[in-house]
């Protein structure tokens, strides 16, 4: 028996404790967990209690009713001494929490100690001010049954018991049907929790997929009001918002893409030509007004440039406002509208592009330099045009009194593998070579007489090795089946004269079993060849190959010309060089953008023989061409 000082009346959900004549209880006291403290005649209390934000419910009125019950579930003995309250999400990691003020706005009438943290830390002092601990339920210490748990732990190992005012509230020790009781309310309240989130998910999934909007409207549109389709919100007045153009804003947002995509110019410049004309393109406003500088940045040239929502789709959770203070999320966790639901401000293929070339390092040019660094010793004629087949672009270097371009993977001066295994130690790719390709490239593809055949015979050639290459692939899968099935018919003779229950038998049947799962799929794949599943060569169009012919026929001598003519015209005509060391073959690849092709012709005429430019043909079509061609091995050199 343990000796009770006084006898302790508790009113509301609570009974009494009855006590002998002796004054010791009469109760049988476990030994599992009760603090002998709480049998003194006044035990000091510490109240819990959290409340969502504004916008879920009344945090005032929320938190005085968590006090009123709490106070009725406790002994008469009991006080209440410390109040420890926050007013945020109980989502959040216990390391986030009570860090807030906002609890501040609403005017709370309870003496505020702290928040759960300080409650923990307080707990833990050898001259705390309270014995035990009370919420209205556990889910207002936190939503999740991890953190509810930790709080719970930390107490326990203070000596600190929580109570709850949903739960009994034993004195006798008995702590098993309490702590039952208590696991299911958890596992309940976080089952709530999260059906109520993935429901509400769903719901945003399902009106992004429909086209309508969300928060504020991108810049370059502007939120065009419809009446909600839910007729019981539409009488209350409740809305919906669908994006359309923004007049100067939206022709600004086009401006800038055509200006980063077609003339490569860098943030600072496009930024300059921006600010130039206020009026024309007028500068964003900032989320706060008091930080709004009135003009153009880069940081709003470069969200301009990656926003989806300029394509006309509908996009939704590229940033994790609430659990990722705003970061990014992966491309891959992005909700989309099925199909275009508002008038596109950048065609999706010129976003899908100019993402492409932020993926893949391109360099951007303010003008027709060679794009050098200012500190830079030398330049390069080809600087950011070079890229190796694994994808980073190729950087000039000399040796030899000779230029290269090379990928060394910066892990070899660290000793760290490279994220490409099989990739060597370092490509070079002579430059002498390379131009001289190019050089040919020009005059005879783009510039030459006979640039149209010469296209005719390329597609027609590579059509002829796709042929020849499924043809080779057919015959190797078919070389594979037989060699699965004359293993298979090895297997079935060693199994007929083993015994059934021999462990060998069993590894054989497995084998079996392999090669046949092995057979299957091979068969799938010679089928889907043999139906004609493969990609075929995409023949430009008579309006596509058009744009060849409206430019004229020049005999270019790119080995004389200056270098920044040279540079000018690579630019303009978006020159790409993929070099492949496994095939040793670069890839010489340029674009015709149909809005451009008077800017060609200049600099294809200036080079030639410095004349007045030539314009176009005035039915040029509106599109834009990829010439393309593979270099015989030039300039590879081996690793020096």
């Amino acid at each position: 028996m343990t000796a009770l000082p006084g006898p302790a009346v508790r009113t509301g959900l609570a009974t009494s404790v009855p006590t002998g004549p002796s004054g010791l209880s009469d109760l049988a006291v476990s030994p599992f967990g009760l603090p002998l403290a709480l049998l003194r005649d006044e035990v000091p209390v510490a109240f819990v209690g959290r409340t969502s934000t504004e916008d879920s419910q009344d945090p005032r009125q929320s938190l005085m009713r968590q006090l009123e019950r709490c106070k009725t579930a406790l002994p008469a003995s009991w006080v209440i001494v410390a109040h420890f309250y926050d007013v945020e999400s109980g989502r959040m990691d216990l390391d986030q929490r009570s860090q807030k003020t906002n609890y501040e706005r609403f005017g709370i009438p309870i003496a505020r100690d702290g928040g759960v943290t300080d409650l923990l830390a307080e707990a833990g002092r050898p001259k705390r001010r309270f014995e035990v601990v009370i919420c209205e339920n556990t889910s207002r210490v936190a939503r999740r049954m991890y953190e509810t748990l930790s709080v719970e732990r930390e107490l326990e190992r203070a000596g600190v018991p929580l109570f709850a005012w949903n739960e009994p509230i034993k004195l006798d020790g008995g702590r098993a049907q309490q702590i039952l009781q208590r696991r299911i309310n958890q596992s309940v309240a976080e089952y709530e929790v999260l059906n109520t989130l993935e429901q509400s998910w769903g719901g945003t999934c399902a009106h992004v997929r429909e086209g309508w909007n969300i928060g504020k409207p991108a810049y370059g549109y502007r939120a065009k009001k419809y009446q909600h389709p839910n007729p019981a919100k539409a009488a209350h007045g409740a809305t919906k918002t669908r994006l359309e153009p923004d007049g100067k804003r939206a022709q600004t947002v086009t401006q800038i893409a055509a200006w980063r995509y077609h003339e490569h110019l860098g943030y600072d410049t496009i930024v300059a030509r921006l600010n130039n004309d206020p009026e024309a393109h007028p500068p964003p406003e900032a989320p706060n007004p008091h930080r709004s500088r009135g003009a153009w940045g880069k940081s709003s040239v470069y969200e301009i440039l990656r926003n989806p929502k300029y394509t006309g789709y509908q996009v939704y959770n590229r940033r994790a406002m609430r659990s990722r203070h705003g970061k990014q999320n992966d491309p891959r966790l992005w909700v989309w509208s099925p199909q275009p639901v508002h008038e596109p401000l950048i065609p999706k293929w010129m976003f899908d592009e100019l993402a492409a070339l932020r993926g893949g390092t391109r360099a951007s040019h303010a003008g027709n330099d060679m794009g050098s660094h200012p500190a830079a010793r030398r330049t390069y004629l080809l600087r950011g045009l070079v890229f190796c087949a694994c994808g980073r672009r190729m950087h000039g270097t000399r040796r030899h009194d000779q230029t290269y371009y090379r990928c060394w993977p910066a892990g070899n001066n660290l000793g760290r593998p490279d994220k490409h295994p099989d990739h060597p130690s370092s490509v070079y790719l002579r430059e002498d070579g390379l131009l001289d390709a190019i050089a040919d490239f020009y005059s005879q593809r783009v510039f030459g007489t006979d640039r149209r055949d010469t296209l005719t015979r390329d597609l027609d050639g590579i059509e002829d090795r796709e042929a020849a290459a499924r043809v080779s692939e057919r015959d190797r899968q078919q070389r594979a089946l037989t060699d699965l099935t004359r293993r298979q018919q090895n297997l079935l003779r060693q199994a007929q004269d083993a015994d059934p229950g021999d462990p060998f038998t069993a590894g054989l049947r497995a084998s079996y079993n392999d090669l046949e799962q092995q057979r299957v799929e091979l068969l799938a794949t010679l089928a889907a060849h043999e139906a004609g599943d493969h990609p075929t060569v995409t023949r430009p169009s008579p309006d596509e190959t058009a744009l060849i012919d409206a430019l004229p026929y020049l005999a270019l001598n790119l080995a004389t010309a200056p270098e920044p003519l040279q540079r000018h015209l690579f630019d303009i005509t978006q020159l790409a060089v993929t070099a492949d060391p496994d095939q040793h073959e670069a890839t010489i690849t340029i674009t015709l953008p149909a809005d451009d092709l008077d800017a060609i012709t200049t600099a294809a005429t200036a080079i030639a023989d410095d004349q007045h430019p030539t314009q176009p043909a005035d039915d040029a079509p509106e599109r834009d061409f990829v010439a393309f061609s593979s270099v015989p091995p030039v300039g590879f050199e081996p690793t020096l």
